[in-house]
């Protein structure tokens, strides 16, 4: 450097010095690194002596003289420190704590608001009466003011920023009515009505002589006839009744009423034994017409349906205890479909049901739950539901495999989505969202889950917003608020 340059430096610094004892010692921030330095000095000093950055605050990027800055908050948040100016993420500008600023002198915006107590935010479970660092982190501890707005709602409720909240994803629902029904899916197997089966048997010995239906599988009508019976015994009574009947033309205009009513009882009393032997009306009259007995009577069939057992054969002698004929009346069957036992709860008589099979592709039945069977597989841990179907054209035969499928229909209850719901296993809770980022829990009761949501049976109400992703880091930061206090 040249002696003049010299010169005009040594120069320029007293009068700088002399100035700047006029300004109250402001000048030392101007030949603070990367400021403006001497000659912004002077063109203040030339427009009146007012220095950059003496009115008011300084600016975010000036630092205020010789005070040192600690470090920069949000205002809204002051817990949330940084190390550099810029915005917070409510988009205001973030506030300079300086470190000449006593350690309790609330931060900006929060003035008159009383404090509680001082509290470590890495471990909320230390409290301070007195602001400091916090042992363990050595962070400073954030003041916890008694007007805060989580004081008005349950325990446990948390703030949480709206930053915080898109890192841990936590997104939210409305709670309201919806229509709500599910399907039960189950197999079964396709039997016989049991009260549309028929069992054919005479009521008297005799010998069966000629047979009229003589294969198992053969559908016969109802009053169609079946075989022939010889039986000494309903010779006999034809007999009695023949005689009767002379007897009652005879006596039955006697003088004397003993006589005649004798006469008419005996005609009624063998007439009423034929009858009970499933001798038919028809049958009775031919014998009053022709006064012959009839030495092999023919027996019809009291029921209409498919045989599916025989054993009436020609020339074979019966009892009242042999069963001639099973028949079974297909236009109706059965289903017996496999319930597990934990939706046995599901399953009511009149309950409409739809069955499939698999081999007639499109083709749907529909019928309902006739009956609940009281006893439970051992094994398979199920019960059976008894299910009714029309059976036109007899297409569902007997032993046949279907698919049966229930629905089970809840009204418009109360739902929400099942990830909302934390189950503990002995309570259930969800949290509600608030204004202003709070969110409070709240126990629930719960009903049925179906397809992903869950039947609310108390603790919400419709128009409530819940929270159904994250929240089980909301639980945390509750769990944690709840043990700090």
């Amino acid at each position: 450097m040249s002696g003049k340059q010299l010169f005009l430096y040594i120069s320029s610094v007293v009068l700088a010095l002399a100035i700047g004892s006029l300004y109250g010692g402001r000048l030392t921030g101007w030949f603070h690194p990367g400021q403006a330095g001497v000659s912004q000095f002077l063109s203040a000093a030339a427009e009146g002596g007012t220095s950059p950055g003496s009115a008011g605050n300084p600016t975010p990027s000036e630092p205020a003289g010789a005070r040192v800055i600690s470090y920069w908050y949000d205002a809204m948040n002051p817990q949330h420190h940084y190390s550099k100016p810029g915005k917070a993420p409510d988009g205001m500008d973030l506030v300079p704590m300086y470190a000449d600023i006593p350690a309790d002198h609330p931060p900006a915006g929060t003035e008159g608001r009383r404090i509680l107590y001082w509290y470590d935010p890495m471990h909320p479970q230390y409290r301070a009466d007195k602001p400091g660092k916090a042992p363990d982190c050595g962070m400073d501890l954030v003041p916890k003011y008694a007007d805060s707005n989580e004081n008005n709602l349950a325990p446990g409720t948390v703030t949480i920023s709206a930053d915080k909240q898109q890192l841990i994803g936590v997104r939210t629902a409305g709670v309201g009515r919806e229509s709500l029904a599910r399907e039960i899916h189950t197999s079964g197997q396709i039997a016989a009505d049991e009260n549309r089966i028929g069992h054919v048997h005479v009521k008297v010995n005799g010998f069966i002589e000629k047979v009229y239906v003589g294969a198992v599988g053969q559908l016969i009508r109802k009053g169609q006839p079946l075989f022939t019976l010889y039986s000494p015994d309903l010779v006999a009574t034809q007999q009695e009744y023949l005689l009767a009947k002379r007897g009652e033309s005879k006596l039955g205009s006697s003088p004397f009423a003993e006589v005649s009513q004798g006469a008419d009882s005996l005609l009624n009393s063998t007439r009423q034994r034929l009858q009970l032997w499933d001798i038919t009306e028809e049958q009775i009259r031919r014998l009053d017409e022709s006064g012959e007995i009839t030495r092999a009577l023919t027996f019809y069939s009291p029921v209409a349906g498919f045989v599916t057992d025989r054993k009436a054969f020609p020339q074979t002698a019966v009892t009242p205890e042999t069963e001639l004929y099973t028949v079974s009346d297909l236009s109706t069957v059965w289903i017996n479909a496999d319930i597990y036992e934990y939706e046995a709860p599901f399953i009511k008589v009149g309950q409409p049901a739809e069955m499939r099979l698999s081999y007639y592709p499109g083709k749907v039945w529909k019928g309902r739950i006739s009956y609940v069977y009281p006893t439970v597989d051992p094994v398979t841990r199920t019960l059976k539901g008894r299910m009714e179907f029309a059976n036109p054209g007899f297409v569902l035969k007997p032993q046949m495999f279907a698919d049966v499928q229930l629905k089970v229909d809840y009204g418009n209850p109360l739902v929400v989505p099942q990830e909302a719901v934390l189950d503990s296993g002995r309570e259930q809770s969800v949290f509600v969202a608030h204004d202003g980022g709070k969110f409070e829990p709240r126990k629930i009761a719960i009903g049925a889950k179906v397809d992903g949501k869950v039947v609310v049976l108390s603790g919400l109400k419709t128009g409530e917003t819940i929270v159904t992703s994250g929240n089980f880091l909301v639980d945390s930061e509750s769990r944690l608020k709840s043990a700090m206090k």
